[in-house]
């Protein structure tokens, strides 16, 4: 392998790493977002990633597609909210934060990772420049 198909691939799990950490924070910040109760709550984002080409080290990963949770969220009791309905609920998304700090953790290794072949990459690319240079 190359180290610029290395940088490509490393390249690769970065944009897929930091879509995932988008769409984790995206569910985090809208954990508490609340809803009429004949409205959907709001949709957690899951991202599906996809190797490419697997098994031939060119290839990488790249999102595949994102899925969305479930738009009946939950029921809560809050008679004094103002979106609350004639019986006191409201609507709250269907999110779980351990789940979703969970993401984040991964998904921040899995970036940091990447960003950590990128730099050795880059190093074995400039020590290699600087033997042409001798």
């Amino acid at each position: 392998m190359s180290t610029f198909q290395a940088l490509g691939i490393s390249q690769s799990g970065l944009m897929t790493h930091r879509k995932w950490l988008d769409a984790a924070a995206d569910n985090i910040a809208n954990i508490n977002t609340v809803r009429r109760t004949d409205e959907d709550a709001f949709q957690a984002r899951l991202v599906v990633a996809q190797a490419v080409d697997y098994g031939s080290g060119e290839g990488g990963v790249r999102v595949a597609r994102a899925e969305f949770g479930d738009p009946e969220g939950r029921l809560v009791y809050q008679p004094d909210h103002p979106l609350a309905d004639g019986e006191g609920y409201v609507k709250y998304p269907d999110i779980d934060l351990g789940d979703q700090m969970t993401a984040m953790m991964m998904a921040q290794r899995g970036y940091q990772a990447n960003l950590a072949v990128v730099e050795r990459a880059t190093n074995a690319y400039q020590a290699a420049l600087q033997l042409g240079k001798h």
